[in-house]
């Protein structure tokens, strides 16, 4: 009787709690669901949306010229131009050059906001701010001037050195001359500036074996010799401007030109190598992975929430409404569950990030380990939330138009990028995790 008792049903407490809920429901916390009104909230509502953004007056912009930009393969000139202007430029420089000095999450959120917009404007500026951290690292104190020169001016960088790249340089007085070919200048024919790695010829003929010696400088793109190739054709982020760059007899100073050191984490984390800033110490591909992730989570979230409005309007055959299937439910609500991961992931990354550069704490290997499997793990799950939303397409969600197509193939350039490759990173941290030294190509 005592459990009979315990379990049975009070229908008092049920009548309340009952009225209770129908008020919460209609309460100004949840707005009843009008779809072309309210999908957007609610997914924000359960994401979380980020305001305050520098990025934000220009988003509308950015969106509204990704269809041409995808079309044209070249981002509107007026988005670059705006983008210019603003402090995003100056995002990842420290002040003591000029530079806004913001946080490694806030640049997550602003490149997370513009994915979601355009992912080829996104892809072309994720390239800038790592890169010019990376050259602050390899320029060091002793060409300060030339960095205070680029942040002043917001000038573009990017930096080509991918498969293919071949440049060599000779000696010529108190100069260098450059000729040959660098391959995935991400964003160079919107920028100034180029970041150039090449082979420095010896004056004698070197001993049989000798390893390149391996040098590090900038040059501006409209330095006389210096040419791009549009040779990006790919399916996705067509407006990347992800080209070559070409040197023909490019005259650049000794004095700018750096070693370059192949395990240059290591180098930076010694406490002997002078930085323009501690935050320098970091590892520029780390970063660039966790926005690399940021990236993919703005793709996945408008995805999501394009997918939310236009499922909450359409009809399948015999009039069935679509946002009612208990299908299409479990496959939105598995791609929010999946959002919501992935972007926890991430964030983690960069405030660990962010701790270590507000104490000035040198990162360790398994600092930037850690920055990597977090990465990995959120792009592994962003793209779960690709295939749910593909699914719930249907033939008339494809065949209607909408962004999905387009995002959908951005995103597949993403997940496959070197930095972020899962296959990379898994053996990277396996290697550390076993003990093993670590010896991948690629490191």
């Amino acid at each position: 009787m005592e459990k009979e008792a315990a379990g049975s049903l009070d229908h008092s407490a049920l009548s309340t709690f009952l009225a209770a809920l129908t008020v919460f429901s209609t309460s100004a916390r949840m707005p009843p669901i009008f779809p072309q009104e309210c999908a957007v909230y609610y997914v924000h509502e359960f994401l979380g949306h980020h305001t305050g953004l520098v990025s934000e007056p220009l988003l509308p912009m950015i969106a509204a010229q990704a269809e041409q930009a995808d079309r044209t393969r070249s981002v509107d000139s007026a988005v670059i131009q705006a983008i210019k202007q603003t402090d995003i430029m100056r995002m990842s420089a420290t002040r003591n050059i000029g530079g806004v000095e913001a946080s490694i999450l806030t640049m997550a959120r602003e490149l997370a906001a513009v994915a979601g917009g355009c992912a080829s404007t996104a892809w072309c500026l994720w390239n800038h701010l790592c890169v010019f951290h990376f050259i602050c690292a390899q320029l060091g104190p002793a060409d300060i001037e030339t960095l205070k020169r680029i942040v002043a001016g917001h000038e573009w960088v990017s930096f080509p050195g991918g498969a293919g790249t071949s440049v060599r340089g000779r000696r010529h007085g108190d100069n260098v001359i450059l000729n040959g070919r660098a391959s995935f200048a991400t964003g160079s024919r919107y920028g100034e500036w180029a970041a150039v790695l090449f082979a420095l010829e010896p004056e004698t003929a070197p001993p049989p074996g000798t390893r390149p010696d391996l040098r590090f400088t900038v040059v501006r793109t409209d330095a006389p010799g210096v040419s791009i190739d549009p040779t990006w054709k790919a399916m996705s982020l067509r407006a990347s401007a992800t080209d070559h760059i070409d040197y023909k007899d490019v005259v650049v100073p000794v004095s700018l030109l750096r070693p370059f050191k192949v395990d240059f984490r290591y180098h930076f984390r010694d406490p002997a190598t002078e930085v323009v800033a501690h935050r320098y110490r970091e590892d520029w591909v780390a970063i660039s992975v966790l926005w690399l992730a940021a990236q993919t989570i703005g793709v996945a979230e408008a995805a999501l929430a394009e997918a939310c409005e236009e499922l909450s309007n359409r009809v399948a055959i015999f009039g069935v409404k679509v946002a009612e299937r208990p299908a299409v439910q479990l496959h939105i609500g598995q791609a929010g569950a999946a959002l919501a991961a992935a972007r926890t992931a991430m964030e983690a990354g960069c405030v660990e990030t962010d701790e270590r550069i507000a104490a000035e704490i040198t990162p360790t290997e398994a600092d930037y380990l850690r920055q990597l499997g977090y990465s990995i793990v959120a792009v592994r799950l962003c793209g779960e939330v690709m295939q749910h939303l593909l699914q719930v397409q249907g033939g008339n969600g494809l065949r209607e138009g909408g962004s999905f197509e387009r995002r959908y193939r951005d995103f597949q350039a993403m997940q496959v990028h070197i930095n972020a490759h899962p296959d990379r990173v898994a053996e990277l941290v396996g290697k550390y995790l076993l003990g093993k030294a670590i010896d991948a190509p690629f490191q």
